[in-house]
């Protein structure tokens, strides 16, 4: 058992997604007198459904993303940016921090190409344009960005004859760079807000497909038009993160566990200013990547993340499963120090959280299924 990984593609692809967090105004309703109002949640989240032809997560809902191509990198996006944005950091201060130790994959980036970083935000501004059509771009003739974003922001107004630029940019990412250039803008990376890393666990049912995906989000004054392109994305939900737990505990939605631990995460924010300070104050912390370790027991299946007493930081396990003969609610009666996800079937997880992070960031607070839903 080697102490190191092989590199190569065949481990991970490198992907983006963002989380699209948007103002939200509800008609007011009247209460009755003895009832309290609502709780506030005035920002709901872009839920793209992927079709159930694609080969990774047919059916899910997901958050907006796809994989980093070469042209999300190519030194061509150099001249839109200059002379105002350029290397090293591109105007996204503070620089980019270091990732998460384990599992060690590095992206090996062609020489003299863009940083990984906005590599990765070029490509997540990219794809959802693709897959919803939504443009988050920035006008070259606005004032110059100084580091993060500190304003709400707005999606960029569709101009018209948008449909042929999506098929051109679907068919050849190198076209989005023309389409910026055409709209004399560039991606608005200084929306894009670290907010976590997901590397795909091993899976004997696809084994071969594997990413390592950067979540950003980003913060956007009102909900933009959403348009599915009906080819890898079939529907679209604006929902809060309370909505989209029912969804999917009613089944109306299937939600992914790096999703569902996200939309769990962000019902800690009652507001979408109090989101969007967070996402700023936390601009200097480390960014977390979490492999996931699979722990199949007698009844169900945990995925345990960094912090939990039972993970293990060995690369035997990123080909393999921990395993045990026991049950999950006696594995539960053993412990104390857990950050893991129970995953009771495809439509019932738990989520058990009693640590908090290294880095200031929020992790979700623990949720259990009821057990009349078991």
């Amino acid at each position: 058992m080697g102490s190191h990984l092989p590199q190569g593609p065949s481990i991970w692809r490198q992907a983006a997604s963002v989380v699209l967090a948007a103002g939200w105004t509800r008609a007011g309703t009247a209460a009755a007198p003895s009832s309290p109002p609502p709780p506030a949640k005035d920002f709901r989240l872009l839920m793209l459904k992927r079709a159930a032809s694609q080969g990774f997560m047919p059916g899910a809902y997901v958050f907006p993303g796809g994989v980093v191509d070469a042209a999300d990198r190519s030194d061509d996006w150099l001249r839109l940016f200059a002379p105002r944005q350029g290397p090293p950091h591109f105007g996204l201060k503070p620089a980019p921090r270091p990732r998460a130790a384990f599992p060690d994959v590095a992206p090996a980036p062609d020489a003299g190409a863009l940083p990984d970083d906005v590599a990765r935000r070029i490509c997540a501004v990219r794809e959802a344009f693709e897959e919803a059509g939504v443009l988050l771009l920035r006008p070259r003739s606005a004032p110059e960005p100084a580091g993060p974003t500190r304003q709400l922001t707005c999606a960029f107004q569709p101009p018209s004859g948008l449909a042929a630029w999506r098929a051109r940019v679907r068919s050849d990412p190198r076209e989005f760079l023309q389409l910026c250039a055409h709209l004399d803008c560039t991606p608005n990376i200084w929306a894009l807000h670290d907010w976590s890393g997901w590397v795909t666990p091993f899976a004997r049912s696809s084994p071969g497909r594997r990413f390592d995906t950067t979540f950003y989000l980003c913060c956007l004054c009102q909900p933009p038009p959403v348009d599915p392109d009906n080819a890898e994305v079939v529907d679209s939900q604006w929902l809060s993160p309370s909505e989209a737990t029912e969804s999917f505990i009613s089944k109306k939605i299937w939600l992914p566990p790096p999703q569902f631990y996200e939309v769990r995460r962000l019902e800690n924010f009652a507001s979408l200013s109090t989101l969007h300070k967070f996402c700023l104050d936390h601009a200097s912390e480390i960014s977390e990547r979490w492999l996931p370790i699979t722990l199949v027991t007698a009844d169900s299946m945990l995925q345990l993340l960094p912090g939990d007493e039972l993970y293990v930081e060995d690369p035997y396990y990123i080909e393999n499963h921990l395993c045990t003969e026991k049950k999950t609610e006696e594995i539960m009666k053993e412990g104390k120090r857990f950050h893991r996800l129970v995953i009771h079937n495809s439509h019932l997880y738990s989520v058990h959280v009693t640590i908090q992070s290294k880095y200031k960031h929020i992790y979700p607070k623990s949720y259990t299924v009821s057990k009349s839903h078991l």
